[in-house]
This record gives structure tokens, sequence and C-alpha cells, in this order.
């Protein structure tokens, strides 16, 4: 078996090796002596190995995602061993894979992300045109991809980097962690993993993406960038051990295609984070976020952080929010339904993966519920964003219908264990259930056949998994145990027994169990491949309720604060009536006093702003910045514009 835990460690370099045995995970030697000082549990030892006791450490199998979230918060990788063999037919030591190896950019987990942030991959790349940016969502399947130029590109890769708060960056070997400390202008935050020169060589990261994508049209012309996706694309491949089918397509964009926000603007407008603690109370995200759906709350921040420059969309997404500030009972109906939404993106996700339970099925299938009742609402609205968003909504109802036969109401979360599947839906399912029930009706009448036989008026019939079913006789009772018992154990204060006929009917029991929660979990596995197999149409529908959900909760907390449209002009003026600053006017207990301002490349162009200290004017002059930056938000504004 060690031979077999070397092999897997020398496979897998700089991860902890998490070895499953039995019911258990298990660490050996310096791989125990980090999980036991990360997870604060006991280092012991087992056998020799170099002449030295061998240190252990372990965790139960059943509390792996608690335990995982701990070390991969510290910034470890940790590769999961499972046995890939029933231990009970294998011949000799049980078959053993690593099945996954978890970092912070690739967890899956529902308890180790943030619901309503993204979970960024980010990799950079480098070659003589340049750098190539790539970042991806594993649990959303979104994934995007820009080239940046040589010239400047310290301070762009840096923006850009701040602007996707990745939780792991994979870099090429020519940058390493050195370069991308600089890159930073200081240690970064997140892991940084130095990627095989391979995945960013052209030619395989090209083949890598033809390979895993359907769609590569928008990034075939940007070498820089296709060998930081394909670098991506091959790196998520090894730490899966198998496909990323979640993710269809890469979006290729251009620095230019948005507003830039630098690293001190981000923080200086405390757009995300505030200053005091980087939490978000205070900021203009924490105000603005009245989304229902954790889809709507991340699609919120991606527009916030990749502010349009175009008119065109903007005025479009202004449009729909202005359409629903005027159509409130519409604007309440939708936000209704949509509060009955789950997270589809990485309930998806997980099913595409494998690791999703009967319990995120019926929420896929709640969510999908909701969906025909929206588009019947919006069907008739004008503005073209909110049809585009009509049409892209499917709500798969023959997933809906196959959810609500199968899945029973309040499932389970294990999977091995039954109770999942509604009876009805499976013929031989039913039958094999209700001869482990006639079974138990079985026992509890030859117990009390048996008190009456024996006038043992305490004898019990008990279950366990190591002796099976029993029958339990009280010593004092001893004399009156009938000739035909087999005595099997003997206690403190009891005998257990068993009978040829106990022994029988235990195995047609016994076998019914067992049949039927396997093939509970087989017909389980059939609905979940089902919904993986709908992953284009249901991953449309969670983009546009999300997108949905952005334009509800704008239009909600501008009806709400009173905020105006702004007017997009190609001019060089600014002009700002009763302007006020969105989240200093939030926090006052009293009412903000708006102000004004007037700026051209005429005779206003200078501001000479005096006052003593905490007069206001940082608020101000932040305040400026918010509302010319606002528009391009599609927010309706605090001010008259």
């Amino acid at each position: 078996m060690m031979k077999q835990y070397y092999r897997m460690k020398a496979e897998h370099p700089g991860t902890i090796l998490f070895f499953r045995m039995g019911d258990f995970y298990e660490t050996f030697e310096d791989d125990a002596k980090i999980t036991s000082k990360v997870l604060g549990i006991t280092l012991t030892t087992r056998g020799q190995s170099r002449g030295e006791k061998m240190p252990l450490a372990g965790i139960p199998y059943h509390a792996l995602d608690a335990y995982l979230h701990r070390m991969v918060k510290a910034g470890y990788k940790v590769a999961i061993c499972e046995q890939t063999e029933d231990p009970k037919k294998a011949k000799g030591i049980v078959k053993r894979e690593v099945v996954r190896i978890v970092s912070p950019g690739t967890v899956m987990e529902e308890s180790m992300l943030q619901g309503m942030a993204n979970n960024f991959l980010v990799a950079i790349g480098r070659n003589k045109a340049g750098y190539g940016l790539a970042a991806v969502d594993i649990t959303t399947g979104e994934f995007s991809a820009t080239r940046i130029p040589a010239e400047g590109a310290s301070r762009m890769l840096r923006n850009e980097i701040t602007r996707y708060s990745p939780s792991e960056c994979l870099v090429c070997p020519d940058i390493g962690v050195k370069g991308l400390a600089e890159i930073m202008e200081g240690q970064p935050e997140f892991t940084v993993t130095v990627g095989s020169p391979e995945y960013f060589q052209k030619e395989n990261a090209w083949q890598t993406l033809c390979d895993r994508l359907q769609d590569t049209s928008q990034i075939a012309d940007s070498v820089p960038a296709i060998e930081a996706a394909g670098a991506t694309l091959a790196y998520l491949t090894e730490m899966q051990k198998g496909s990323v089918s979640q993710i269809k397509s890469v979006k290729f964009y251009e620095l230019n295609d948005f507003m830039m926000l630098d690293s001190v603007t981000l923080r200086n407008l405390e757009l995300f984070g505030n200053i005091r603690d980087g939490g978000r109370t205070g900021t203009l995200f924490g105000l603005l976020d009245r989304t229902l759906t954790p889809m709507g709350s991340r699609t919120l921040r991606s527009w916030m952080s990749k502010p349009l420059m175009d008119a065109g969309p903007i005025n479009a997404r202004l449009d729909s929010i202005g359409f629903l500030m005027d159509n409130r009972p519409l604007k309440a109906e939708i936000r209704e339904y949509l509060a009955e939404v789950r997270d589809l993106e990485r309930l998806l996700s997980r099913s595409i993966y494998g690791s999703a339970n009967a319990r995120d099925l019926a929420a896929i299938g709640k969510t999908l519920n909701a969906v025909t009742p929206v588009m019947q609402a919006i069907a008739g609205a004008t503005p073209e964003l909110l049809r585009g968003i009509h049409n892209n909504l499917d709500p798969c109802q023959e997933l809906i219908d196959e959810i609500s036969r199968a899945i029973a109401d309040e499932p389970p979360i294990g999977l091995r264990d039954g109770g999942i599947i509604r009876a009805g839906y499976d013929a031989q399912l039913d039958e094999l259930r209700d001869m482990a029930a006639t079974g138990g009706k079985w026992m509890a009448g030859l117990e009390e056949a048996e008190r009456g036989r024996t006038g043992i008026r305490n004898l019990k019939i008990r279950y366990n998994r190591v002796f099976g079913y029993f029958i339990e006789v009280q010593q004092s009772q001893a004399e009156k145990v009938p000739a035909d018992y087999t005595k099997k154990q003997t206690l403190a204060s009891c005998d257990r027994y068993i009978t040829p006929e106990l022994k029988e009917k235990e195995t047609q029991i016994l076998t019914a169990n067992e049949r039927s929660t396997a093939l509970e979990y087989e017909l389980f596995c059939r609905i979940r491949e089902s919904v993986a197999a709908q992953s284009e149409r249901l991953q449309g529908t969670a983009k546009a309720l999300g997108e949905l959900d952005v334009l509800a909760s704008l239009a909600e907390i501008a009806a709400l604060k009173n905020y105006s449209r702004p007017k997009l002009e190609a001019t060089d003026a600014i002009t700002i009536v009763d302007g006020r600053h969105p989240v200093v006017e939030d926090l006052l207990t009293e009412n903000f006093i708006p102000n004004d301002t007037m700026l051209d490349m005429k005779r206003n162009r200078v501001i000479i702003l005096t006052g003593p200290n905490m007069a206001g004017k940082s608020t101000y002059m932040r305040q400026i910045a918010l509302i010319c930056s606002w528009p391009r938000w599609e927010v309706l504004c605090p001010q008259n514009l």
C-alpha cells in the first residue's frame, strides 16, 4: 500500500496527498506534519520509514469539504486519492487513483465558494508580441481572454488582475513568481502557480482550445490570448482529471472595449471594497446590489468592473431600466419570480462534473419552474434588451417534468443511502422497496410470534451491520430459549441468537435493500447526465436570468433613491445639477445637500476647490468621478445630468 502511496505522491509533486483508506483520508510523512498543523488535528505515527517512525494524520471522509477548505485557504493544493474499486471485491491491494487536484482557482464545492462572487483563475503568458491574459470561473463556465501590448504592460496587467480579483494566478515560467510580484508591485494576495512551459506553447495551446471548446472563432487571431487561454484549459484538465465541458467557448475582448479602472481608482472610489477593512459595507457595489440571485450579483459586479464605452449598449440598458421603473407592478412581479431562482450556473457545473446531489437537481427544477412565468411577464416588453432576454430564456420543460417525476420532495444529501427517487418513477425500484418493507413487517410479526412461542416477553429482534438480524434474550430468561436457537454472541446482560428462518429472511431483506439503493443511485446518475446534456440551453437561461435580475435590481434602487437618467452627448462638457454622492448619502442620517458641477474645455476647465478639513472636498471630487462613470454602469444617476 505504501508503494502505491509513494507512486501517487511522485506523480503529483507540490501537493498534499489525501489518501483514502476506508473511512478516512490519511496523510503521511511531511504531508502529515503540514496537515496536522494547518487543521489542528493529532499527529500520530504508523510503522516505520527509513528506520524512523512514520508521521500520520487523517480526517474522516465525510468531513472532507470542511477540512479541504482550510487546506486550500492556507495556500496548499490537495490531491484527492480515492478507492476506485469495492474493497469487498478487491484482490490484494485496493485500486486507488487521484481523481482531482484542488487549488484555490479550481474548487467546485459550494461550501468553499462565495455564492455571490466569481471564483476566477487568471492565466498570464508572454511572447514577443506582448502578453496574453485569460480568466475563467469553472463554477459558472465564464471564460474570457485578451492581449496586452508590451509597452506599459505591467500597469495594464496589474489593472486587469485587480479587476478580476482572482483566487489563483497561473503564470508561464518566463514570468514566474518573482516576475508576477514585480507586476503587482508587491506580494500578491492570491495563490501563484507556475505552469508547465508546454501549456503556453502556441501549437499546444491552440490544439487544446480546438479539442476542448465548441467555438474558438473570437480568439483565432490573437497569439498571446491563444497561449494564455490554452494554458488555462490544459491546467484545468490536469487538475480536474478529465473534461471541463461546462466551458463551451472563450470570449475575446480588447482592453479599450471598456473604461479602464486601475487598481488605485478601484480602491479610492471604494467600488467593491471599502478602504477601512476591504468589506462591501460603504461601497458602491454594496449600495447598488439589490439582486435576488447569485447570477445577478455576479453580473452586476462584471458590469461595474468593465464599464462600457459605446453609447448604444449603454442606452439599451438604460432603456430597459427606465421601462421597469415606469412599470413598477411588472418589476415587482419579476422580482417575485426571481426570488425562487437558485444558482443555476453552479448547479449546472456540479451536474456536469458529477458532484451534484439530489437537492441540487431539485433546486434546478425549482429554478426552471420560475422561467415560464418570467417569460410571460416580459413577453410584451418593448426595450430591445428585454426582448433579447425573453428570447434567450428556455424553461427546458422536459427537464422540469423529469426532475419532478423522479426526485423526492425532501431528498437526503447522500446519494448512497436511498430515499432520493420518488415512488412510482421506476417499477423495478418500487418492487424492491416493497420487498424490503414487507420484510420489515415480517420481522415485527416474527418477534411477536416468538414471544408467544417461547414465553419470553422481552424477546427482541435487532439488527447491526456486523451480525445482521438476531434474536436478543436477557440471560435471566436463558432457560426458556428453544433448541432451534443458535447462540452467536454473549454480552454482559443478554445473549444473541439466530435461526435458519431468520437468516434466510435476512438475506432477502438485505439483498432487496442493497439492490434498491444501488438502483436509486443508477437512476439518479442518469437524470444528472440528462441535466448535463442540456448545458448549453441551461447556461443561456442562467445568463439571461442574471441580466434580468440586474436590470430589475437597478430599477429598484433607482426608484428607491430617486435617481435620474443621464443624458449622453458627444460634447466636451460635464453638467451636473443637484448632484449627490450615492454612498455618502446612503450612510447619512440627515439629508445630503446636493450641489452642481459645470466643466468644459472653455471657460470652465478647472475648479479651485477650497474649504477647511472635513468640509467635504474629497466627497465632492469622488462624487463627480462616480457620476461621470455612472452612465457606463447603466445605472440611473443620483442627479439631473
